[in-house]
């Protein structure tokens, strides 16, 4: 799915490529390394820095000839003034991969100087993100109009063994991500929740994980009632997916990770508005995430245990669909008064979170398109983090600063609980307009007493209706980072 990605050492008057990206800082000069590259290019690359026609600011891009053999393109790619080199350099591999791609060379070789297995990490899942393409739904061109589509890369750095390490943990993730990607950006018609299972099923084959799916029946047995209110107006078949992987201590507790799988959200009898509603397949990135992050942590080899968890249904607008003002009663035991249908993702939550107790975790993530007060208070870069547990919150977000997937926690206080009060039942499914995101963080925390939990709503920062430079508009593979980061900071 991802691009292949190699490492070799970084010999320029041997190096044969369509295209060659360098990354280079705002006021850098050529490094001496490089000047076989400027001499294949006849001294352009040395005037383009003399005359400043290309400065090094961040996502500044510069086209230059080669040669016809050896290095026949140059690709200047401007890295800022970075507080972090990590992150400078993913953005600029992205970037970099994304130009190549539309050039159409195929492949694409990346120099940014001497690298750790950090930062070759980061060089590579930056490549494997800007030559993401979903293409499955779509005619290709004309033979006469097609452009090559890019697949191969390359990280060029002088200690081989360091990029080498960075290029396999690197595609671990950068797999991870790109099956999150693919997975958000099927129509809803295509990622049902029959497909996600055998997503999951396909990850367990491979990875020989225990993998366990509940349909509706199953579910009814368990007693779910809060899932299944959301799943009664769809004859699609609701499922709970669990797919274990157990390579750390052997009576070790389990992190587990949690996400929202709405592969369609119409909002039900609290209809949404037409304009945009298409955009609510995405509504399952939470699950997509989790389902990207143990692919990723198969492919780690990660020593830990991890139990992956995600709640799948559609929210349709039927005659058996839920209504406002209906009490239903959870998987827990508490009674949730529906005041509003739209509302469904926390319903969904709320008894996978009480599933998750059968599995004694040590730590609970879950991670969902929550609430467009999230996108109002943060906007599209930061995630919302909110949680019972401080250490765990702080090692959330410390996961995230990692990752590149940043994140901010926002406060879970007592001081709002009354607006999620019910006057018919034990608590009430939204509280108003006044501080959504915390308040239905508050609604699953009413879940998630039995053990340490952060949530994370990743409604700003999942996918994107526009553009965003290093990557196009649609899903961003966000929270593969920050899950992957964290078991990662976990593992013995």
């Amino acid at each position: 799915m991802a691009i292949p990605i190699a490492a070799r050492a970084a010999e320029f008057g041997t190096l044969d490529t369509p295209l060659l990206a360098i990354a280079l800082g705002a006021g850098d000069a050529l490094p001496p390394a490089l000047a076989p590259v400027d001499a294949a290019t006849l001294g352009a690359i040395g005037r383009a820095l003399a005359s400043r026609d290309f400065r090094g600011g961040r996502d500044e891009v510069l086209t230059l000839a080669g040669g016809a053999q050896g290095i026949r393109r140059v690709l200047l790619v401007g890295t800022g003034k970075p507080t972090r080199r990590t992150d400078a350099l993913r953005r600029a591999a992205t970037l970099a991969a994304r130009n190549a791609a539309r050039l159409g060379t195929g492949a694409i070789a990346f120099y940014a100087g001497p690298l750790t297995a950090a930062e070759s990490e980061a060089v590579t899942v930056g490549l494997i993100a800007g030559g993401w393409r979903y293409d499955d739904v779509k005619t290709p061109p004309p033979a006469d109009e097609r452009r090559a589509a890019l697949a191969a890369g390359t990280v060029l750095a002088p200690d081989l063994a360091a990029a080498e390490r960075g290029v396999v943990t690197g595609t671990a993730i950068g797999e991870g991500q790109s099956l999150a990607r693919t997975l958000g950006m099927m129509p809803g018609n295509l990622c049902t929740p029959d497909f996600l299972a055998d997503t999951a099923r396909d990850i367990a084959k491979r990875h020989g994980l225990p993998c366990t799916v509940l349909g509706r029946a199953d579910m009814e047995k368990e007693g779910m009632g809060s899932f299944l209110a959301v799943a009664q107006g769809t004859p699609q078949d609701p499922k709970l997916i669990a797919l274990e992987y157990r390579k750390g201590p052997k009576n070790g507790k389990p992190v587990v990770l949690v996400g929202k799988g709405l592969c369609f959200d119409s909002g039900g009898i609290s209809i949404k508005p037409a304009a945009s509603m298409e955009w609510m397949k995405y509504d399952m990135c939470g699950a997509a995430g989790v389902l990207g992050a143990m692919e990723a942590i198969a492919r780690l080899g990660l020593a830990v245990n991890v139990v992956g968890l995600v709640g799948s249904t559609t929210n349709m607008v039927s005659a058996t669909a839920v209504k406002p003002g209906d009490v239903v009663k959870s998987h827990l035991g508490k009674y949730i008064e529906i005041i509003n249908t739209d509302a469904e993702g926390r319903l969904v939550l709320a008894d996978v979170l009480s599933y998750a107790r059968r599995y004694e975790p040590t730590a609970v993530i879950d991670a969902a398109t929550l609430t467009g007060a999230c996108v109002i208070a943060l906007g599209h870069s930061a995630t919302a983090v909110l949680g019972t547990d401080r250490q765990l919150v702080q090692e959330v977000l410390d996961a995230g600063d990692r990752s590149g997937e940043r994140g901010w926690e926002l406060p879970l206080w007592d001081d709002y609980k009354p607006l999620i009060k019910s006057e018919v039942a034990d608590i009430k499914n939204v509280g108003g307009r006044a501080a959504g995101t915390i308040t239905a963080a508050l609604f699953l925390a009413e879940f998630a007493e039995a053990f340490p939990w952060v949530h994370l709503d990743i409604a700003g920062t999942a996918y994107s209706e526009t553009d965003l430079v290093t990557i196009p508009s649609g899903p961003t593979g966000v929270p593969v980072g920050i899950f992957v980061e964290f078991v990662r900071g976990r593992a013995s």
